[in-house]
This record gives C-alpha cells, sequence and structure tokens, in this order.
C-alpha cells in the first residue's frame, strides 16, 4: 500500500482561534510519521465549483496512521477550537 494524504478544505471565521489551531496540530502529527505538504490559500477556481478559500494536505505513512491521529486523544482535544476557528471539511484519501 502507498501513503494515505488528508486534505483540509478551510473557510476561516475566527483568525485569532485559526492561528491557535494551526499552531498546535503539529505536535498531534508527529507521532503518526505525518508531514504537511501543503498549506496554502485558494489562487483561482479553474473548473468547476469550490467555496473555502484555504487548503491544506498532510501525507501520512498510510491509512491507519490516518485514523489513529484523527482518533488520538490530542487531535480530538482541537476539535471543538477547530469548529469555532473555521469550517473545515476534512477528507483521507489512498494513494
Amino acid at each position: 500500500m502507498g501513503n494515505a494524504y488528508v486534505i483540509g478544505h478551510i473557510t476561516v471565521k475566527d483568525v485569532e482561534k485559526w492561528t491557535r489551531y494551526r499552531e498546535a496540530v503539529p505536535a498531534t502529527l508527529e507521532p503518526w510519521g505525518a508531514e504537511l505538504l501543503l498549506r496554502g490559500e485558494l489562487a483561482s477556481v479553474l473548473s468547476g465549483s469550490h467555496r473555502h478559500t484555504d487548503t491544506v494536505v498532510i501525507r501520512f505513512p498510510d491509512l491507519d496512521a490516518v485514523n489513529g491521529w484523527f482518533q488520538s486523544d490530542a487531535y480530538q482535544a482541537l476539535i471543538l477550537l477547530r469548529s469555532e476557528a473555521a469550517e473545515v471539511d476534512l477528507l483521507s484519501f489512498q494513494g
């Protein structure tokens, strides 16, 4: 099996809370061997439609690591802050 990826499509509602969330996430990724590949702002929609302004792409060794990270106490402790800070669609992919 190849790597797995988490892609987050994001629209920030509260910049201060989003900054706190972003600063806390890397420590939750480290135990799972994850690597942040992209954190960027939407430049343009080339085809179709897209409602969010920001995207994040994180690479994991496999889907077990994705699920372990997402269900971890460390990440679950950030969910309330995330929901207060932004609208986030979080998706996992196997690649």
